[in-house]
């Protein structure tokens, strides 16, 4: 087992430097990874992608035929530990299963994450070891659909507050559940809930394992008509004094919204994974629409304003695939140590995930607005035939539309991101306050003007990211110091430090991946990736420049106004500046003569 990223915790990447050689990526998956990838991309091609349609035609029936055809290959039971029935993969590995059966249609991939994730995962980590005995055998092998019942008409991004109760029966043998929950997925054929209901006046919610019996108070609504998803089973779900033996209370009385957050930080980073191959299926059916159609004796692809697309396309998602599994391994990695040094599976895997909470989120809303930007040049490249539904471009953005906003808004994972920094600070573990005051003697300082060496390969690119963290600091820094505890109440400020957080991890994981494969490899081997992360840099480098112009104006004035705005010009300064055009047009050569994601 690898230990050279023990000293690694989540959201350190910010003030420690990562070196590329202890960055996981897609390269060093094992023999047992590739097979294991190579059938779930079999099976979808087989069985998923061929039919489209009956997806597309609200066939939920079909969903849950192919759910049950993923079960018997095992898919369901991945992440389960072998003594309940599953395969006892580690994450890595069930990020790869998550990643590759998600990409043909988002019907099957939110009722495959709602069954292995939040259907399932609440139970194995904090159920008794009675209630996974009996329950968890059942969810990994098909025999059982799970699904997660939080949301309620008035209590969305505020789970804490939903009105569903669970009142002790006289003989103190039932808890009786009464409320109504809705947007729940895979509700039409789930035979167990997860349901999350407040006993008494207590402050937090509680969670239960619920079965599903029609004759037990149990009730649905209608099908949701939906943007996309059409095939994934989504009801509102009602609950009229269910019975629910006292024995099937989820972990403690009042535990539930700390169950509910950690289910969601698992969530995150699987919704993150299961973007990557929607963006690979999508831009490989985009780059051969355009390799085919003809206008004006020229195929589309050979026009630079649809290469510039192709380019951009394939950048975010070579991107994205670089941080999700950066991210997985270090989470991997993170739970060995805690079971090594003799915590239980159950105990390590909450806490390991729980530790990159930070970069959960970062990924959650990188990927999927990525995916979203993905098919909406999907669609313009087909053109008009884009907004038709034969063709597979109007089904893949309708279907990503949802990834922005369950598992926690993106918009709320904004804001999550840097205020769970700000208090992994306030805990000691991480150290922020030291870089920042750093930052703040540099700028006070005199610049350093002499002209560094760049000859190695990203040199300048590894000091831009160095910098980049040095304006994150110096304005996080300045508006922790403006604010205080109140600067929670400053949401656009937070949104705008957020994305500087967001754009330095995406783009250091590529840069770190690339740099490992081409030390590896030979950098001819890596030619197009190294024009990939170079371009992502430049565009994070315009991207840092104009959130943190907008920050600063907006809470600093006077002389540290300009001290900032002079601070957060030397921090994304280039000394020598990528040409964007040529490095598009390598990346997308590449593709379209690959006639399709190649990376």
């Amino acid at each position: 087992m690898e230990t050279k990223q023990e000293t690694i915790r989540g959201g350190q990447f910010l003030v420690k430097q990562t070196e590329a050689s202890n960055v996981f990526t897609p390269e060093d998956f094992t023999e047992e990874q590739q097979m294991m990838r190579d059938a779930v991309k079999e099976f979808v091609d087989r069985e998923v992608w061929p039919n489209k349609d009956r997806f597309e035609n609200k066939d939920y029936a079909f969903t849950e035929e192919i759910m049950g055809k993923a079960a018997e290959l095992g898919l369901l039971g991945t992440a389960v530990p072998e003594q309940y029935g599953g395969l006892g993969m580690g994450f890595v590995t069930t990020m790869l299963v998550c990643d590759y059966i998600s990409g043909a249609t988002g019907s099957l991939a939110t009722a495959f994450g709602a069954h292995t994730g939040i259907g399932t995962m609440p139970i194995l980590l904090y159920g008794t070891e009675e209630q996974k005995q009996k329950y968890v055998p059942k969810l990994a092998s098909g025999e059982w659909f799970g699904a997660y019942c939080l949301t309620e008409p008035g209590a969305g991004s505020d789970a804490n507050s939903g009105k569903t109760k669970a009142v002790l029966s006289e003989d103190g043998k039932h808890y009786l559940i009464s409320g109504q929950k809705m947007w729940i997925s895979n509700a039409g054929f789930a035979s167990l809930f997860i349901v999350f209901a407040r006993i008494e006046d207590d402050k937090y919610i509680t969670g239960f394992i619920v079965e599903n019996d029609p004759e037990n108070g149990i009730t649905f609504g209608e099908e949701e008509k939906k943007l996309g998803i059409h095939s994934s089973s989504t009801r509102q779900v009602f609950f009229n004094e269910t019975k629910v033996p006292v024995e099937n209370m989820l972990s403690e009385r009042g535990n539930g919204f700390k169950i509910a957050m950690n289910a969601l930080n698992v969530g995150r980073i699987k919704l993150a994974g299961a973007c990557l191959d929607a963006q690979r299926r999508v831009i490989t059916e985009a780059t051969k629409y355009a390799n085919d159609r003809i206008q004006f004796k020229t195929p589309i692809s050979q026009f630079g304003a649809i290469k510039a697309k192709i380019a951009q396309m394939a950048t975010t998602a070579y991107v994205d695939e670089s941080a999700v599994y950066r991210a997985a391994k270090n989470i991997e990695d993170r739970i060995a140590i805690r079971i090594s040094n003799g915590e239980s599976h159950q105990d390590a895997e909450l806490k390991g995930v729980e530790e990159f909470a930070i970069e959960c989120s970062i990924l959650k809303v990188a990927a999927s607005e990525d995916c979203q930007d993905c098919t909406d040049e999907g669609i313009q490249i087909f053109g008009g035939m884009g907004f038709s539904a034969d063709t597979p471009m109007e089904s893949a953005w309708r279907d990503a539309r949802i990834s922005r906003i369950y598992e926690g808004t993106n918009e709320i994972n904004r804001m999550l991101s840097v205020g769970m920094l700000i208090k992994k600070a306030m805990k000691g573990h991480v150290d922020l306050l030291g870089p920042a005051m750093a930052v703040k003697d540099e700028l006070m300082g005199i610049p350093d003007f002499n002209t560094p060496d760049y000859s190695e390969l990203f040199a300048e690119e590894k000091q831009i990211i160095s910098n980049l963290k040095k304006a994150f600091l110096m304005i996080a820094g300045s508006a922790v110091q403006k604010f205080g505890q109140d600067l929670e109440e400053h949401q656009q400020i937070l949104m705008a430090a957020s994305d500087i957080l967001i754009q330095i991890y995406m783009a250091e994981s590529a840069i770190l991946r690339t740099e490992k494969n081409a030390d590896r490899f030979g950098e001819d081997s890596q030619k197009h990736q190294i024009a990939m992360a170079k371009l992502y840099l430049f565009n994070a480098v315009e991207k840092v420049n104009a959130k943190g112009k907008e920050a600063i104006i907006s809470f600093a004035q006077s002389d540290e106004q300009r001290m900032m705005l002079m601070g957060l010009k030397r921090y994304t300064k280039y000394t020598n500046f990528p040409n964007i055009v040529e490095l598009r047009n390598a990346v997308a050569d590449k593709v379209i003569e690959e006639n399709g994601y190649c990376f």
